[in-house]
Parts: structure tokens; sequence; C-alpha cells
């Protein structure tokens, strides 16, 4: 095995957004029967150290190449394209009004302990992230344009965080 290798090689899966998780699971299952450090606990040092460093890659490509976000980030990050997080908070003003009207549904809501709006504001914008990956995977896989997807992705950022919030009022609704 290759430290050096990509997520997608580690597994032997193809370098694309569109995956199929069931073979990423079992890929993975794979991976950790060969590394796996209990395997190594007799084995002299360098080869139980060795079986640490693998079985640590294998669960980071893991969690990177299974939720969708991650795996489009990473992506873009082997096509050499920076998403820029960071220090690149510009957004359309229509794109940054829509979040606005987003929150302030969700805190009405939080506010108001309505769960039921709550629900409804979540399944809402679970179905505009959805159809949103539906088009970076085109991005991604079909079109290559690394530009455009990485502000799809960028956006995909925010409303993943948003969802989460929702996610986080809801809980706290039924604490």
């Amino acid at each position: 095995m290759d430290l050096t290798a990509d997520f997608f090689a580690l597994f032997g899966l193809p370098k694309t957004f569109r995956l199929s998780l069931s073979e990423l699971d079992s890929r993975y299952r794979d991976v950790q029967a060969q590394v796996h450090p209990d395997r190594f606990a007799n084995a002299p040092e360098g080869e139980r150290r060795l079986s640490m460093q693998w079985a640590t890659r294998a669960n980071e490509a893991y969690l990177t190449l299974k939720k969708p976000l991650e795996r489009a980030k990473y992506l873009l990050e082997l096509a050499g394209h920076d998403l820029q997080a960071e220090s690149n908070t510009a957004m359309p003003a229509d794109f940054l009004m829509e979040q606005m009207e987003w929150r302030e549904a969700v805190m009405e809501a939080r506010a108001g302990g309505d769960h039921h709006e709550l629900e409804h504001l979540y399944q809402r914008l679970r179905g505009d992230i959805d159809g949103r990956y539906v088009e970076v995977a085109a991005l991604l896989d079909d079109a290559r344009d690394y530009a455009l997807a990485t502000d799809r992705v960028r956006r995909l950022m925010f409303l993943e965080k948003l969802l989460y919030e929702i996610d986080d009022a809801l809980a706290s609704l039924d604490d």
C-alpha cells in the first residue's frame, strides 16, 4: 500500500463524486481488515507503527469520501481548486438574502417552539441540498467544470451549516 495515494486509490475506487456508498463501505472493511493494528499486536514496532498509520489513513479517507460535501471538497482539492473557505466569504447577494430568510424562519420557529415548522424547513432544505448535490455531481464528473463546482460547493457549505442549525433547533425542542 502507498501512503501517498489519494483516498480513491486507497480503496480502488474511481475518482468521481458519484460513488457507491455500499462499495465504499465494503472496500473500507477490506482495507481495515488488512491493516487493523490488532492484526499487528505481536509484530515488530515498525510494523505496528505502519499499521497504525494505515488504519488512521483509511479512517480519514473513509470519513472524507462517505460525506458528499467532504467528497466534493476533496475532489476539488485533487483538481487543484482551493475553496478559500476561510478567506473568501463573498457570495452573491441573492444567495445571501436567501440565507437570511432561511435563518429568520428558523429563529422564529425555534423561538415559538414550532417543531412542525422546523421539520418542514428541514425537509425543504434537505430537498434543496440534494438537488444541489446532483448539480455538483454533473459539474465534477461530467463537465469537469471545477470553477463552477467550487462556487456550488461553497454554497453547499452554507446550506449544510444551516441544516445542522435546524437539526440543533429540533433537538433543543425535544429536550
